[in-house]
């Protein structure tokens, strides 16, 4: 009787054993990603001549690629951000150190760089309202494209021109540095909602206008997805109007 017990034990041991070393190879397993690389709206050439295929696969696949990979990676060391919107992160961002800062601000403003831009012909035009924002803040449609080329073209090294709704209706230029945006609770940045951005990154550019950054935002300005903006700048007023009341 005791041998029999013994040797069921012994049974019990090795699988217990077999079910450990099993699980040791596997490895631990990897939690789900908070953030997800968006797919681009449209074919990486879809946007040519203006930008090319090949800028597009690499900016995409890799570069906010790796944004979202550098933003999960620190989820370990702040697990509240496996919960936290992404555009809610940037209205906190002076709470996280920098490598939360430039790979949040980099998945976000890319997300929002491929939504912004549309194949040729296909982005529609500013809305009524939109329209009469811009002949309000800038005098005209050609006002706006060239103070917006000048903040583009004159931003240092790297970072963004952008296009935002101000708290107070009123719509505003602005750049950033880096992968800073106009959401940011840092100082120094004018803050509003981000209605357009365009990415003056180097990667962005270089293949096909090597140096020549204003080569490249004058070709840009075919590809502005107007109805995506429309939908912004109406939200952003409905956001604001709520805010108020």
């Amino acid at each position: 009787m005791a041998l029999t017990s013994f040797l069921r034990f012994l049974r019990v041991c090795c699988l217990a054993g077999l079910v450990g070393l099993a699980l040791l190879a596997a490895g631990p397993r990897p939690a789900a990603a908070a953030y997800v690389l968006p797919p681009l709206p449209y074919p990486v050439e879809a946007l040519a001549p203006s930008i090319d295929a090949t800028t597009m696969t690499i900016h995409h696949d890799r570069h906010h690629a790796a944004y979202v990979a550098n933003l999960n990676a620190r989820i370990a060391d702040h697990p509240e951000l496996d919960t936290l919107p992404l555009e809610e992160l940037q209205g906190r961002i002076s709470r996280y150190p920098a490598a939360v800062r430039n790979n949040g601000g980099g998945h976000y403003n890319h997300a929002l760089f491929w939504r912004v831009m549309a194949p040729p012909g296909q982005g529609g035009t500013p809305s009524p309202e939109l329209e009469a924002a811009i002949s309000a803040a800038f005098g005209s449609p050609e006002a706006l494209q060239q103070r917006f080329a000048q903040a583009a073209a004159e931003r240092f090294g790297s970072g963004w021109a952008w296009l935002i709704l101000r708290p107070d209706g009123g719509l505003a230029i602005t750049s950033t540095a880096n992968q800073d945006n106009p959401l940011m609770d840092l100082p120094g940045i004018e803050r509003g909602t981000p209605l357009l951005g365009l990415d003056v990154w180097e990667h962005a550019y270089y293949l096909n206008y090597q140096n020549r950054r204003p080569d490249y935002i004058a070709a840009w300005w075919s590809l502005v997805n107007w109805n995506e903006v429309n939908r912004r700048f109406a939200e952003g007023l409905k956001t604001s109007s709520a805010s108020e009341s």
